[in-house]
């Protein structure tokens, strides 16, 4: 989506320009100062809205970014949490090795 201070910058950009010109081809340096002042404000308008295009775009970027890590997270978790339901003694039997060891720690001290 184009920023409407970027359309309307370009409008006065080229406003300014005509202006400016018309000015420059009468003779009239009233004219064509104010020709070339609206030019450099319609510039200025369109770097702005310029700007703001970018800002939104990266913050899609990083909402896009932080979706698809959240997405993956829940995928890993569901996958383990279905692993350890496939294989329930083997969680078993890792949980009774951690206890082992951990009681043969306690009981040498």
């Amino acid at each position: 989506m184009v920023d409407t201070d970027r359309i309307t910058g370009a409008a006065k950009e080229l406003g300014g320009k005509v202006q400016g010109a018309v000015g420059d081809l009468a003779g009239s340096k009233s004219n064509s100062v104010e020709g070339r002042f609206r030019e450099a404000k319609g510039t200025a308008e369109n770097l702005y809205g310029q700007a703001k295009d970018a800002v939104r775009h990266v913050a899609d970027e990083v909402s896009d970014y932080t979706e698809d890590a959240y997405d993956q997270g829940r995928r890993s978790l569901r996958e383990g949490h279905d692993r350890s339901a496939e294989w329930p003694h083997a969680s078993l039997l890792v949980a009774g090795a951690i206890g082992f060891g951990l009681g043969l720690l306690v009981s040498r001290l």
